[in-house]
């Protein structure tokens, strides 16, 4: 007499239709997975209408201190690299699945319902869809904000050259007098006498100076651009 293997699956199978019909397993699976499904959709309904709490009652001995930040932190990075950190609602960019997860798994963990979601970003990620590194925040209290999720791809490794003369006025009018020294040494030897003079170079800097001053002030009044330190958390477009 041949002696069969035991086949667990089958064995497993047979001990769960002896204690629930299959009907009924389904149906208990379908209301799990609207369930979880109605979830996701609340939590996509505060991040797109916002809120006003300024705290989540985080259990602090679950949370991870690389990922814990002071509003003074958040705000040195956004006007190095010229970012914002606004409130969810604002944010015009498509959030990842990958968010609403990690969002679920700091819910279940500290038994809380999240809300007053902040996101960092580059400005126009605030008007529309774009891939720049996104960030997004939850608070704890007393200004300190918990990373969730960042997603995207890294800055450019110059953004923050790049946006340095727009940090502080002072900034800008040092890279102005730096420019304008450059475009004083590209001016032809002799172009306004024979010699050109130290006093020569010296009015032909400020006035070029002047020119360079000009338009960068008619271009900021034009586009209504203000410093870094200035819009980082600020939800108007022309700020």
């Amino acid at each position: 007499m041949k002696i069969l293997n035991t086949n667990i699956p089958t064995k497993i199978l047979e001990a769960r239709n002896k204690r629930i019909t299959a009907n009924d397993i389904l149906e208990s699976v379908r209301q799990i997975l609207d369930k979880d499904e109605q979830r996701e959709k609340n939590i996509q309904r505060t991040l797109s209408e916002g809120s006003d709490l300024s705290n989540n009652e985080f259990n602090i001995d679950l949370l991870s201190s690389e990922k814990i930040f002071h509003i003074s932190d958040i705000k040195k990075i956004c006007v190095l690299y010229r970012l914002r950190f606004l409130d969810s609602n604002y944010f015009k960019g498509a959030l990842p699945y990958e968010a609403l997860i990690k969002i679920k798994e700091i819910e279940n963990t500290h038994h809380i319902e999240l809300k007053g979601f902040k996101i960092m970003a580059p400005s126009k990620l605030f008007k529309l869809e774009n891939a720049d590194d996104p960030l997004l925040f939850a608070p704890i209290g007393n200004d300190y904000f918990y990373l969730i999720h960042s997603w995207g791809k890294d800055l450019h490794p110059f953004r923050k050259l790049l946006m340095w003369p727009f940090k502080e006025i002072e900034n800008l009018l040092i890279t102005l007098a730096l420019f304008s020294v450059v475009l004083t040494l590209m001016v032809p030897d002799g172009l306004f006498s024979p010699h050109t003079t130290t006093s020569e170079y010296i009015m032909t800097f400020f006035f070029i100076f002047k020119g360079v001053a000009g338009m960068a002030i008619f271009y900021g009044f034009k586009k209504g651009k203000n410093f870094s330190s200035s819009i980082w958390n600020s939800k108007y477009y022309n700020a």
